[in-house]
Parts: C-alpha cells; structure tokens; sequence
C-alpha cells in the first residue's frame, strides 16, 4: 500500500513539473530545439536581415540566409507566408528565438533529387543545359533539375585542354548517362559522337556492293541499244 501511495505522490509530482514547463513557453520552445520538432508558422514581418513569426507566444526571428536554399532578393515576398521551420537557438536569458527553414528544405530537395535519381537510366541519352566551366569538365542541369559532370575526357573525341574550347554556358547539349555513383551522374558528349561512328560502320558493313559481272551486265544493257 505505501509503494503504491509513493508510486502515485510521484506520477502526481511528474505531472505537475511537466505542467510547470509546458505553462513556461521558454521550456516549450527548448523542447522543440531537442527534439528537432518541425513547427508551421507564418510570417508577421519584415525586419533587418530576416523576418519575424510567432511561436507558443514568443518572437521569433528567421534570418534572411535560412528561409531558403537560395539568395531572397525580395524579403517582402515572404510577408504573411506560412513556412516551415525549426528552433535552432532558444535563450530565454537573452530573449532570443532564432527559426530556421533552411534544413527542413535541405531535406526535402534531398529526398526530391533521391527520387529524380532513382528514374534516371546508366545508358540513357537526355537533354540538358550547361550550367557552369571548370578546369576539370563541364556541369550541366539537366531537364529533370539534376547536375551531372561531363568530365573533360569526355566532351569531345578531339583532346581539348579546357571545356571552353568546346562548350559555353547556357548551350543545350545532348549527354549519355555513363555511371551514377554516391549520387553523382557522369555524362559524356564523347560517347554520343563514338555511337554515331559506330552506327554509320555498321550500316556501311551491310551494303551490298554489286559484282563485277553485275556491273557489266547492267552497262552492256545501257548501250546495246544505242545506234553509232
């Protein structure tokens, strides 16, 4: 009977602390950081550098450089959007609650690009856009929002020394999917060109050239008719 007296005073005492912090928006707020919880929240306004929504009563602030995975030219655009986000700092001694969109968007293009991945075919030849040059190849976007690398030894069946003897940004290239690795897709320009050579072998490899005899036959029928 006293066990269970004492399992009750303490069940009652667990309860009445976590009461204590849930009336404690500060607590709340805390748990959500710990717990990475993902909160929707709109935006009530445009400040320096940021914007400001209101989470469990308190203000919070969401920097400009964690609202998305880009740069924001126009943070008025996001004036009474609802986003998510999560707690990434929560100090009530200093009355600063800073927000964050930016992981929660991470993981989801993460899970996108994971998916997108998942349909693209080693072999397949897609369209694509180039996007930026460097010393060792060329990236280029392609129609599903994925990057892969051209690499320099295979842009083009001639040995180049840049990407830019061949290649400049904003060109529409075909590629050929030629190994996707970790999440990488590698490209080739040079193996469209070596298919196309191989191809027009193979067609030149079953022509029939006519016999000599043939040949005769048909010039002795052209001009056995023609009177001199």
């Amino acid at each position: 009977m006293e066990n269970e007296k004492l399992q009750e005073q303490t069940e009652s005492m667990a309860d009445y602390e976590a009461h204590f912090d849930d009336a404690n928006p500060w607590n709340v707020v805390a748990r959500y950081q710990e717990e990475g919880t993902n909160l929707h929240v709109k935006v009530e306004g445009i400040v320096n550098g940021g914007v400001i929504a209101m989470v469990e009563g308190l203000r919070g602030f969401i920097p400009a450089s964690r609202l998305s995975l880009s740069y924001i030219e126009d943070l008025e655009t996001y004036l009474l959007k609802e986003i998510d986000v999560r707690v990434i700092e929560a100090n009530q001694a200093e009355g600063r609650l800073i927000l964050s969109a930016r992981e929660i968007l991470r993981e989801q293009k993460k899970a996108e690009d994971a998916k997108k991945l998942a349909s693209v075919q080693v072999g397949s030849v897609v369209k694509g856009t180039v996007e930026s040059l460097q010393s060792y190849g060329a990236f280029v976007r392609l129609e599903n929002g994925l990057s892969g690398l051209v690499h320099i030894s295979q842009i083009s069946t001639q040995r180049i020394k840049s990407a830019d003897q061949v290649l400049h940004v904003g060109d529409e290239v075909d590629v050929k999917v030629i190994g996707i690795k970790d999440g990488k897709i590698s490209l080739s320009i040079k193996a469209l060109a070596e298919d196309a050579e191989k191809e027009q072998e193979e067609e030149l490899e079953h022509v029939e050239i006519p016999k000599v005899e043939a040949i005769g036959t048909s010039l002795g029928d052209l001009f056995k008719n023609i009177k001199l």
